[in-house]
């Protein structure tokens, strides 16, 4: 990030807004020239602070992260008209090794189920089709308002009209003692059938050492709880190569405990040690570049492999998708299933936020190919 804004030309006033600043201040001092450095959650301020700018002030305002709260009703340019992504909380309650971002945003701050509720009808009633649910974590939901992600979903739920709920990454052992009231709310037609459990690991000695506060086999008993209910749900994971003090032996653990849950997608990630986390300073059991470079070649193969296996079982499925976005390729749409599957299809037609009837007949890695049925 940081050698992208060292190209900036200076004519050009330069404003760095978000995780960055707060994290790592010293370094984006000394490597880039900026005009302003605000944290991530700065809100309505942001006019007054480019106004500020414009007129030749150097602006840095990087309030503490625990007094950021932005609200819901802040202007939001969608890079979609029929998708609306709405945050449920912010912050988190975890203590990752290797994450940063938690310095940042601070600890759990969760918006009210009324607030999210009237936020969502709002967005409903201007077009949107489909709610994305983000946070850091949102198992961690509603622990600071004595409610939680599955009451949310259901209270969501109960709203009027014909859209998809996507539900973002939670945590396993955020989402363990909820298990059961979230499959129920899972069973609602709203709800894409997807679900994302960070794995990271599958060595519990290495999942100690990163603070995920649950073991390979908590990991592997949340999916199939989830997949005993949904048989075809989608299951999105992610994978950090070379955490220190992975061995071999414990990679191996990784790569049979993907193999074994065969994933539909896999979040690969090289372990870097970002600054002040306690991940930075486990300097003596840090793994070589090399190894990290091969380790993370060989999950992400195995990941494609798995994928595509997964996919070309979809192939002759038929049923409705919505369509949610403008593909790559002119005339090209990207569609979604029960189970939030990528269908691209062609037609010169415009079809954002249709819901249409579609046969698969092709299958990727990275997608699933479809035609228009009805």
């Amino acid at each position: 990030m940081i050698h992208v804004l060292k190209h900036v030309p200076r004519k050009k006033k330069l404003i760095v807004a978000g995780c960055l600043p707060l994290i790592n201040f010293e370094r984006l001092q000394k490597e880039v020239r900026f005009n302003g450095a605000v944290g991530p959650a700065i809100g309505d301020r942001i006019e007054d602070i480019v106004n500020r700018i414009s007129k030749g002030e150097k602006v840095v305002e990087l309030e503490e992260a625990e007094s950021s709260f932005p609200s819901l009703d802040l202007p939001r340019l969608r890079s979609s008209p029929v998708i609306s992504i709405i945050p449920i909380s912010y912050g988190c309650s975890g203590s990752c090794a290797y994450c940063c971002v938690r310095f940042a945003r601070g600890r759990l701050r969760s918006y009210g189920i009324d607030e999210i509720v009237e936020k969502a009808k709002s967005d409903l009633a201007s077009g949107v089709h489909e709610l994305w649910l983000v946070s850091q974590d949102t198992g961690c939901y509603g622990r600071d308002r004595d409610t939680n992600l599955a009451e949310l979903l259901k209270a969501l739920c109960r709203i009027e009209g014909d859209f998809r709920i996507r539900v973002g990454m939670m945590t396993p052992n955020m989402a363990e003692d909820i298990l059961e009231d979230l499959i129920e709310a899972y069973e609602d037609e709203h709800i894409f059938k997807f679900v994302h459990l960070p794995m990271q690991s599958g060595d519990d000695e290495v999942l100690k050492r990163m603070r995920r506060f649950y073991t390979a086999r908590d990991f592997r008993r949340m999916v199939d709880a989830f997949r005993a209910s949904f048989p075809e749900i989608t299951l999105s994971t992610d994978v950090i190569c070379g955490f220190p003090g992975e061995s071999e032996n414990a990679f191996k653990k990784t790569l049979q405990l993907i193999e074994d849950v065969k994933p539909d997608i896999v979040n690969v990630s090289k372990f870097f040690a970002r600054p002040k986390t306690a991940a930075a300073e486990m300097k003596k059991d840090f793994v070589s570049l090399t190894e990290i470079r091969r380790r993370s070649n060989t999950m992400d193969m195995l990941a494609k492999k798995l994928a595509l296996e997964k996919n070309k079982r979809c192939v002759g499925w038929t049923g409705e998708v919505l369509v949610d976005e403008v593909g790559k390729v002119s005339g090209s749409w990207i569609s979604r299933n029960y189970a939030y599957k990528p269908i691209a299809i062609r037609s010169p037609r415009k079809w954002l936020g249709s819901i249409l009837t579609v046969k698969v007949v092709n299958a990727f890695s990275t997608h699933l190919e479809g035609e228009i049925v009805q």
